[in-house]
């Protein structure tokens, strides 16, 4: 454990000093000059990812070069470019990037592109807004960690499992249950349309559709549960509604300049509108209630460090990567006390008063309540200095 350096490395915005013309085209087309890095990372995978999974579709490949550029295509897609466009899809999301056809271009992107990262987009987002936004891990969440030992390897298996098995049919109830008929359609056509689309190509080429869309997906929802449970492993026993102490926030790694300072997950949390560059600005901004919340903050780790700490159960080595802001803990035995004891499953009475407690966040039952509840939460951007 060692104290806040107050130094942050995590990217900001900086204003470049001149645009190139396709920087300017696509800026006459979005709201947000800060979104142009999504601009870049979609073209690349426009030249590279998806002609090259048509080419795996084609006769021009057989035996070992076919599975030598099925095996580059895999690294590139699966490793090298899934987090990033997984979290620009997360970012997507929250902002509405484009000014001009904003809906078709989202529906492109989201039905498109999405499936070769092993995203399906409309699903994605009537999960991630209609739901976990709003629900904020408390036991109505279908993605909840309350009701597991996130700790154990065992329970995450089981959350996993449950999530692959029943996960899309948990979130349909959900919606549905809430009214919010638009999402579960989202979700469902999708869903459906993917599936559809995927049992078609499997006769023009199984091991293409195989490799480029089903493994995907599968890896995909592994992926986003595990980073799910480290970022969510942590919750107050006492007032496990505070976002400030159930979340966790990843300062000064590596990854938060490939995936767009997702590590910042408290601050997404309390100001989910928030464009990614304003995080650490807004980090700083609260420090002080960070400190007063004991949150946990680690530095130069980020969630797969996390999660293997935490199935593995070294507390010493997540203590030894935890920052102590404003001397919060006395000591290393100080702070694995208390992940400990943010870690530790929620009983099932207790998960039944919770549920039925009926807290504010979860009254909001309508898709123009979730955009409203959304809208308030976003920075002033005009207010803020970028400058660290």
């Amino acid at each position: 454990m060692h104290s806040f350096s107050e130094i942050i490395t995590d990217p900001v915005y900086r204003h470049p000093l001149k645009y190139n013309w396709y920087q300017r085209f696509w800026l006459k087309h979005m709201n947000d000059k800060r979104d142009l890095p999504f601009i870049s990372l979609l073209t690349i995978i426009h030249f590279t990812i998806i002609p090259a999974a048509i080419v795996l579709y084609t006769p021009l490949l057989h035996g070992i070069w076919w599975w030598t550029s099925a095996f580059i295509y895999f690294y590139f897609s699966q490793f090298y470019f899934k987090g990033s466009f997984g979290l620009m899809l997360h970012c997507l999301c929250h902002r509405k990037t484009f000014k001009t056809y904003p809906k078709t271009i989202t529906k492109y992107i989201h039905w498109f592109v999405c499936p070769f990262f092993g995203h399906l987009g409309d699903g994605y987002f009537s999960h991630h807004m209609g739901m976990h936004h709003i629900e904020s891990n408390m036991p109505d969440d279908t993605s909840s960690t309350m009701g597991y030992q996130r700790d154990s390897l065992k329970h995450f298996l089981k959350y996993w499992i449950r999530f692959m098995l029943t996960g899309v049919q948990d979130t349909f109830l959900y919606l549905r249950n809430k009214k919010r008929k638009k999402l579960y359609m989202q979700l469902s056509l999708n869903e459906v349309f993917f599936w559809v689309i995927v049992a078609a190509l499997c006769f023009v080429n199984l091991k293409a559709t195989l490799l480029i869309f089903i493994i995907p997906l599968l890896f995909a929802r592994l992926v986003m549960m595990v980073g799910n449970w480290a970022q969510h492993a942590f919750v107050d026993p006492d007032k496990p509604e505070n976002d400030l102490a159930s979340t966790i926030t990843c300062l000064n790694t590596t990854y938060n300049h490939k995936c767009w300072n997702d590590g910042y997950h408290t601050i997404h949390h309390i100001r989910p509108g928030a464009h990614y560059t304003e995080y650490p600005v807004i980090f700083r901004e609260n420090i002080l209630q960070i400190a007063m919340s004991r949150t946990l903050v680690f530095e130069k780790i980020h969630y797969l460090h996390i999660f293997f700490y935490l199935v593995t159960k070294r507390y010493d080595k997540l203590a030894a990567n935890l920052v102590n802001i404003n001397q919060a803990f006395q000591n290393d035995a100080d702070a694995i006390a208390l992940m400990k004891s943010r870690t530790r499953k929620f009983n099932s009475d207790r998960l039944i008063v919770l549920t039925t407690s009926a807290l504010p966040v979860a009254l909001i039952t309508s898709e123009h309540s979730i955009k409203n509840t959304i809208q308030k939460n976003k920075v002033n951007t005009k207010q803020i200095n970028f400058a660290q």
